[in-house]
């Protein structure tokens, strides 16, 4: 029988970029709900959770409100599953202040996005990246996403940041594949697809896995697909990949991914509702029938709730 590697997973393989339950009135974190949602990602599929990130709505939590999230995602699930938080910022001393208060709570990782707004050149960026891996003992994952950040990670600033005994690996949402091809080759860094249209790509080149918004509403779909890649069964992976591209689309092309998974577990009846935090709006309603219809469609995912299910 033929044996086939594995890449290294430092965090897993199946991750997911969680949404932030919020109250009704979207003044606090609805903490039940987010233990509800983390045991429920779980369940279908993912062995990683990523709070306090993009999609996590990051930028309008409170620091408070951030410690508060990890810890109750962290007793949710127990200590089987990867707990990352996400701690970077623009400012590298708020960055090390999040990343210490986030060390106090049995994490198994930081994700660290490139400083975003002010565009820092490459050495401010390892300055920077290395002030935050040196603040804890946490193992750290790099978050490479020009689009938002503004700036990509070069390719020898991935080198030398590689070189940290800390910095495991990196979320890309560059979708620069030779590049990281090249970083694989020349580094111990991981990679985790971030851009949930490019998964089975990156997952053919070696990446570790995928750190998805879909696969908070997908997860059993995602963890099939890379299941098949482990066992290099290429039909099966890209049957997997068809059936969750319908998906990716209604999740990431028509909103903003956070408004849109946030609705899509809403309309699974997952979270009581899909409230946002200012300056996101939620789903009008032709989005949101738009979003049922395609979640009806869709195969291998948990069905919408009746009583949820908008009207025509």
């Amino acid at each position: 029988m033929t044996q086939h590697t594995r890449p290294a997973r430092p965090f897993g393989a199946v991750g997911t970029a969680m949404v932030t339950p919020l109250t009704e009135d979207a003044t606090g974190i609805d903490l039940d709900a987010a233990q509800r949602l983390a045991a429920h990602v779980v369940e279908h599929g993912n062995d990683m959770i990523v709070v306090s990130g993009t999609t996590g709505e990051a930028p309008t939590l409170s620091d408070t409100e951030k410690v508060e999230l990890a810890r109750a995602v962290r007793e949710a699930v127990g200590p089987e599953v990867t707990i990352l938080a996400g701690v970077g910022t623009y400012d590298t001393a708020h960055s090390i202040h999040l990343a210490r208060a986030h060390a106090e709570l049995e994490l198994d990782g930081l994700l660290v996005v490139t400083p975003y707004y002010s565009k820092p050149g490459q050495a401010g960026i390892i300055q920077h990246t290395l002030a935050v891996a040196d603040a804890t003992d946490l193992p750290v994952m790099l978050y490479d996403i020009p689009g938002r950040a503004g700036v990509p990670l070069a390719l020898d600033t991935l080198l030398r940041l590689g070189e940290h005994p800390r910095i495991l690996a990196v979320k890309d949402a560059k979708g620069d594949l030779h590049q990281a091809t090249e970083v694989m080759q020349r580094t111990d860094l991981a990679y985790y697809s971030g851009e949930d249209a490019l998964n089975l790509p990156w997952l053919s080149i070696g990446a570790s896995g995928i750190v998805s918004v879909v696969s908070q509403v997908a997860g059993d779909i995602d963890k099939r697909m890379i299941d098949a890649v482990d066992r290099s069964d290429l039909t099966a992976a890209r049957e997997a990949h068809q059936q969750r591209t319908p998906l990716v689309t209604a999740i990431m092309n028509r909103m903003p991914g956070a408004v849109s998974a946030k609705t899509a577990l809403a309309l699974q009846g997952v979270l009581p509702h899909a409230t946002m935090r200012s300056p996101l709006l939620a789903a009008g309603a032709e989005q949101t029938r738009a979003l049922a219809e395609a979640l009806d469609a869709a195969a291998g995912i948990p069905p919408l709730n009746p009583a949820r299910r908008p009207s025509a």
